[in-house]
């Protein structure tokens, strides 16, 4: 492997009501891609908890969600210090009395170099979010990490091309999407084609990595995947298995992809006007 490229590993696991032996899976997968020579790991939504929205939320919602930093923050710090990799979470966060879709990003000398807060918050069956996320208050950071420019677009914010372009202009080299879709929810390749457009409009790689297994109300599907500058799917995950799903990013795609070279470069946003707020 050369400097130009850069290994990653899309963790697609099942995850039950244990949070510490969630974590453990988490932390012993980390240790196999570390192995495979993987420099950025990454997880699904919620991957070390089941998925709380599949109901709606009680009272007592709040007191399933932790600290960040935190337990699990700190148990991939060390690891991530340990081992010499980049680590991106995603947690049921809280925050004094507002509770958030968080992921926390690490890098690789074991800091914790932010945290992205989900923007967009949905509500319809089976995916009852609003009861138990607010707003996400942080934008759409970019991290400089060990592994290069890491934005990430949490779940529902990647339907959204606002957030997509802001990360874009911020020249994140990779958008990591940690996601819980399930079984079916792909409506005839829509939302892969949605990450394909995303890469090749922005000029940088997207990796959608998903929940896996079946749940209260839903089976989640699995089905992680990478897509490169050029919108092409260039790796991807079974369906409703569980495994580490590696893949070789070619950096050099990314000052030579069309959005690099010409879309960004010709935007007019002096002509984008009020409208777009």
């Amino acid at each position: 492997m050369t400097d130009s490229y850069l290994r990653i590993a899309l963790v697609q696991q099942k995850a039950g009501e244990d949070r510490n032996a969630n974590r453990a899976r988490g932390i012993a997968a980390v240790r196999a891609a570390a192995r495979d020579g993987a420099r950025l790991v990454c997880f699904a939504e919620l991957a070390f908890d089941p998925f709380w929205p599949q109901v709606p939320a009680t009272a007592a919602a709040a007191d399933k969600a932790e600290a960040v930093p935190g337990p699990t923050t700190e148990a991939f710090s060390e690891l991530a210090r340990e081992l010499g990799v980049v680590i991106v979470l995603n947690v049921f966060e809280r925050d004094g009395r507002h509770c958030y879709d968080s992921s926390p990003v690490i890098d690789a000398d074991g800091s914790l170099v932010g945290v992205t807060r989900m923007l967009h918050i949905t509500e319809y069956p089976c995916f009852h979010e609003q009861g138990y996320y607010t707003p996400g208050d942080r934008g759409a950071p970019v991290f400089d990490t060990a592994a290069g420019r890491v934005g990430v677009a949490i779940c529902y914010d990647r339907h959204y091309p606002e957030v997509m372009r802001a990360l874009a202009l911020q020249r994140a080299d990779l958008v990591v999407v940690p996601q819980a879709g399930a079984i079916g929810e792909w409506p005839d390749g829509l939302y892969e084609a949605e990450m394909r457009v995303a890469a090749f409009q922005n000029g940088f790689f997207t990796a959608l990595c998903n929940r896996v297994g079946p749940e209260q109300a839903l089976h989640f599907a699995g089905e992680s995947f990478v897509c490169d500058p050029a919108g092409r799917v260039i790796a991807r995950a079974g369906t409703d298995t569980e495994e580490i799903l590696f893949c070789d990013l070619d950096l050099g795609a990314i000052e030579n992809s069309h959005a690099r070279r010409l879309f960004l470069r010709d935007r007019r946003p002096e002509l984008y006007g009020d409208w777009l707020t």
